[in-house]
């Protein structure tokens, strides 16, 4: 793999600018500062809630099945092998793969919608990578002369950035975050990381669930289809379910190589030489080939099709929405029956926020206790 390393000037350094933190600390003896970043967040509250939160299904039939830590675990494992095939700086991907997902909410993508349609009728909005900006440095209080986990300012960024560009205009907010400026390439890569983990898992948990068959997807997604046929043929005496889990193995494997490549390929076509010119360039280096994009596409478009807008799940998303929405009413409606260190911040933030925040921070079970709890101050949605 070390032959396939980009340029060494295009990873991120350990020390310089962004290596720094809004608070100074000293230099540790032994580990790096992203090495630091990556122990932050792994003994963080908000990543530990990781575990009980949705990653596809909120009533877990399998103790199989991913959850958000389980799912994050997998697009480090990912990530920092992509980052390292590159010679990119591993720490620094390892922190942004942790940090992805902390700001999701309960319910996944469904709590997320829930949570949006609330805040818009105020004139908010939710946005889970914002939001896991604000759980890192303000929400998570671990030390004395600071709140916050003080991140460096490289990993800040990639909470922000690593799935999507915001415009300075539109969030004065994030200034300090080079919103001019396209992220480095060990955030780049963090979301297509993110997309390798779920397409392969999403199709396995599928199939755990009794939701998707075998043949659905040796026929809906040519990617699959593309590994299955001659790894069948070569063991056809294998079990169908080994069968399976190899197919899922060697598609994930195409993916992160063909990312690879092509990250090699367009950075060595825009002649690039470091990383001040990954920041310049005028669009984003990590991408799929034009090929493997298409497949990528499908092998989405199915899972949507055929999975997350299933009727199970569609019944499982709309009972989400409705725990989400009467009690983000509830507490709109007596902002009194929040916990003191929420209802203490309203004045300065509003209600709206403060609410959305204490939504945002729960567990799938946790939010489903307090549904029950406050059930006779919920007026019914059926």
């Amino acid at each position: 793999m070390a032959a396939r390393a980009l340029p060494a000037a295009c990873a991120v350094p350990e020390h310089g600018p962004l290596a720094q933190r809004d608070f100074p600390e000293p230099d540790h003896p032994y580990r790096t500062p992203f090495q630091r970043d990556c122990g932050r967040i792994i003994h963080s509250r908000a990543f530990r809630r990781l575990a009980g939160k949705t990653q596809v299904f909120t009533e877990r039939g399998s103790d199989h099945f991913r959850s958000r830590l389980t799912h994050t675990m997998e697009v480090v494992q990912i990530a920092r092998t992509i980052a390292r095939a590159l010679g990119l700086n591993e720490d620094l991907t390892e922190a942004l793969a942790l940090a992805h997902d902390i700001g999701h909410p309960p319910f996944g993508h469904a709590g997320e919608r829930a949570l949006d349609e609330a805040l818009q009728q105020y004139g908010l909005r939710f946005d889970h990578n914002l939001h896991a900006l604000r759980i890192v440095e303000h929400f998570e209080n671990r030390h004395l002369e600071f709140r916050g986990l003080n991140l460096t300012r490289a990993v800040r960024e990639g909470i922000v950035k690593h799935s999507r560009d915001y415009k300075a205009q539109d969030h004065p907010e994030l200034a300090q975050y080079f919103l001019d400026r396209k992220p480095p390439l060990e955030a780049q890569l963090i979301d297509l990381a993110d997309e390798i983990a779920y397409l392969t898992a999403d199709l396995d948990d599928g199939v755990e669930a009794d939701i998707l068959t075998l043949q659905q997807i040796r026929t809906g997604v040519r990617l699959f289809e593309r590994h299955f046929s001659p790894i069948a043929q070569e063991h056809k005496a294998a079990p169908e379910k080994a069968l399976f889990q190899e197919t899922l193995k060697q598609m994930l494997n195409a993916l992160a190589d063909d990312l690879v490549t092509e990250i090699r390929r367009r950075v060595a076509e825009a002649g690039i030489q470091d990383l001040k010119s990954i920041r310049q360039a005028p669009q984003r280096q990590a991408a799929f080939s034009t090929e493997m994009e298409q497949l990528r596409r499908e092998a989405k478009e199915f899972l949507y099709q055929n999975l997350y807008l299933c009727p199970d799940l569609q019944r499982a998303h709309k009972q989400a929405s409705t725990v989400v929405l009467d009690l983000f009413g509830v507490w709109m409606a007596d902002p009194g029956l929040l916990p003191a260190g929420y209802s203490t911040q309203i004045e300065q933030q509003g209600a709206p926020r403060v609410i959305a925040d204490y939504l945002a921070g729960m567990t799938d079970h946790f939010v489903l206790e307090m549904h029950r709890r406050l059930r006779k101050a919920v007026p019914s949605r059926s």
